[in-house]
């Protein structure tokens, strides 16, 4: 093609390459998205061809990225279609050259809108780095959350979405919201991903309104291909900011963005949602995290003892487990105190030790637990059947209903393992107190009466609790 080739400065061959670039435009606006070929492919511009090699400048790195990861060979078959030849395409970033300030002149320089901090997402946000899918404890009560997390990151956009994670503060939802930035940033540093939570962007969006830069903090957040939205709850109530997220969260998913939301309840239970959201938040996977059971307890304090390079046995961690109350944050806090305590009486980190900073700092805050006998009194009165039948082999379908919820209140109190509560039901394998458990929180999810039912029942077998 040397004899055709032809440059930028080239008046001919200039005026074919716009032809054809105008005419593969119009081709790709079929099979382009409108929103993605507006923001992307439009703004490019043929430069120059080189022995068969298209250069296309874009405005900047972001855009260039995007077409580079996501549209480069409709690009090329396109142009190659209107060119009447086999052609490459190489997209470049447009770079403009400032004009020298003269002698004694100052001049106030100006960095383009598009490079502002406040409007590049990844510059905002650097994840935590000791929150990854590595030093995640993978157990029974996060097991999906864990595996949609794992999936967004591997494939953002393509599969969960939106991913919406729920549960009691301090089980590891933030983890996997920073796990998931840590997993994709690791492959593309300059990603576009943002992670805020809902009271900051309550707070941003008055901002904004405030001082007039509404449009600034929509395209800030519409431009991004990850949202990580941690704590929606705190948006309840605020109408005009649940409003800004309905049409955020339209945009982004019509889109194909990624959303990965986290929040205390299910969507079910935001009362105060605007119904139109709550059903966008259902429209994915929705997982929940629940309170580890003792043996995933013993695992997540052994790996917090394993990063920090801490020489703590088994014995300990699994001390620690059985008789620290509250949720992970409070396990890992009294971790920090035994190491603490250890090293300032000089003593190794033994049981012994372990017992006398519970003792010191837990004892206040331990709750006593109803036991297995206690829990299956109070289903046994509510659904006034005898504790016996429950208990039994009978498959009736009313006593299998009230076993199904002894075993589902059991787990929950006492946090024991599947094969413990399993043998306190007579025997009974695993795998069946799982299908009791699984099919009562499904029921609950599906059924606020039920819902409530069971909420009462914990209260009336722990009120020390509530």
């Amino acid at each position: 093609m040397s004899d055709d080739q032809f440059t930028f400065f080239d008046e001919e061959g200039s005026v074919a390459l716009n032809k054809a670039w105008e005419q593969a435009l119009e081709r790709l606006a079929d099979e382009v998205p409108g929103t993605a070929h507006k923001k992307f492919l439009q703004p490019l511009r043929p430069m120059r061809c080189d022995n068969g090699e298209i250069h296309l400048a874009a405005p900047g790195n972001f855009v260039a990225e995007w077409v580079k990861d996501r549209y480069l060979p409709r690009v090329k078959d396109a142009l190659s279609d209107e060119l009447g030849e086999e052609v490459t395409v190489k997209v470049v970033i447009l770079t403009r050259e400032r004009p020298k300030p003269k002698e004694d002149e100052t001049v106030a320089v100006q960095v383009p809108s598009g490079n502002r901090y406040e409007d590049d997402p990844t510059a905002r946000f650097k994840p935590n780095q000791s929150f990854t899918f590595d030093n995640f404890v993978i157990g029974q009560s996060n097991r999906l959350a864990h595996g949609g997390a794992m999936a967004v990151s591997a494939s953002p956009g393509m599969k969960y979405n939106p991913l919406f994670v729920y549960g009691p503060s301090g089980l590891g939802k933030t983890h996997l919201l920073h796990a998931i930035a840590n997993k994709i940033l690791s492959r593309d540093p300059f990603y576009p991903l943002m992670y805020v939570s809902g009271q900051q962007f309550a707070e941003q969006f008055i901002s904004s309104l405030q001082n007039n830069r509404i449009d600034e903090f929509r395209r800030r957040y519409r431009s991004v291909s990850v949202w990580l939205l941690d704590d929606v709850q705190f948006i309840m109530g605020k109408d005009k900011t649940q409003e800004e997220v309905f049409h955020t969260f339209n945009e982004l998913h019509a889109d194909g963005k990624q959303i990965v939301l986290c929040a205390d309840r299910a969507p079910r239970d935001l009362l105060q949602m605007d119904e139109r959201l709550r059903s966008r938040l259902e429209c994915g996977l929705v997982a929940d995290v629940q309170m580890p059971d003792t043996e995933t307890r013993c695992a997540i304090i052994q790996m917090k003892a394993t990063t920090e390079h801490i020489p703590l046995s088994h014995e300990v961690a699994m001390f620690l487990a059985e008789s620290v109350p509250g949720n992970i944050r409070t396990l890992q806090g009294a971790l920090n105190k035994i190491v603490a305590e250890a090293s300032f009486s000089g003593k190794p980190l033994s049981v012994e030790v372990a017992k006398e900073t519970v003792e010191k700092y837990y004892s206040a805050m331990a709750m006593p637990k109803p036991g297995f006998e206690d829990i299956v009194t109070v289903v046994s009165r509510h659904y006034r059947i005898p504790k016996d039948d429950i208990l039994g082999t009978s498959r009736k379908a009313p006593i299998a209903h009230a076993r199904h919820v002894s075993v589902f209140l059991v787990r929950e109190i006492t946090g024991d393992s599947w094969k413990h509560i399993g043998t306190l039901f007579g025997g009974r394998d695993h795998s069946s107190m799982m299908h009791a458990h699984n099919k009562v929180r499904g029921m609950a999810n599906h059924d606020r009466e039920f819902a409530n039912t069971i909420h009462a029942l914990r209260r009336e077998a722990w009120p020390e609790a509530q």
